[in-house]
């Protein structure tokens, strides 16, 4: 009698402390999730280096996008999460806030534009800083259910530590890949920054699912 092949999810389970490296969905899910991740040094770096040197916009810009940004987080995010509540709406809201996080970048880049004066550069910007928190709170609602939503009930612990490693990874890496993008492509960057959102955010619902059918066939 043949013996089947072990499935992801039951070869992971069977590889002790190291079952999350062998769960080969998760592992890319992690690292789509890392990509997705580059935001968070747009706004704490790359944005105020943006506004100081390309745009013409006053240096105060800066201060009032981060008030904004925590204003919008404080108040909306556990409304932005309330449509998110199993994988399917958790995949929905990472496709959705990779193409609010594209066309944020889009407007950024716009802020820069020849002849924008300072009102105009300032509410452009602000634009793009709503866009960008909207974009920040669907990933967060949706990437936070897919990364527990998908951990084995036995090891979500060692589950959720991986997972939550893309965070350390894009707080290190993410400011020398981010300002050497935008700041020194221009706007151009911030293109190519948004289409990496919206290639990762689009490629996150496949593998979400590629992860699940592990776990039902384990099952």
């Amino acid at each position: 009698m043949t013996t089947p092949a072990p499935t992801t999810a039951t070869a992971a389970r069977g590889a002790g402390g190291t079952a999350v490296l062998r769960d080969r969905p998760y592992v890319v899910l992690t690292l789509l999730n890392a990509l997705m991740l580059l935001r968070m040094p747009v706004l704490s770096l790359a944005l105020p280096l943006w506004i100081v040197q390309r745009t013409a916009a006053p240096g105060w810009t800066v201060s009032a996008l981060f008030v904004l940004n925590t204003a919008a987080v404080t108040l909306c995010q556990v409304r932005a999460a309330r449509s998110v509540t199993d994988l399917g709406t958790a995949a929905a809201a990472v496709r959705g806030a990779g193409a609010v996080l594209c066309a944020g970048c889009a407007v950024f880049a716009a802020a820069a534009l020849p002849g924008l004066g300072t009102g105009a550069a300032v509410a452009v910007l602000v634009l793009g800083a709503v866009l960008l928190v909207v974009g920040e709170m669907r990933h967060a609602a949706g990437s936070w259910q897919l990364g527990l939503g998908l951990a084995p009930a036995d090891r979500i612990g060692q589950y959720q530590g991986f997972y939550g490693a893309g965070v350390p990874v894009a707080r290190s890496l993410g400011p020398v890949v981010v300002t050497t993008l935008l700041i020194g492509v221009g706007p151009v960057g911030w293109l190519l920054l948004g289409g990496v959102f919206v290639l990762a955010a689009a490629a996150t619902g496949p593998v979400s699912r590629w992860a699940a059918r592990t776990r039902d066939t384990a099952a």
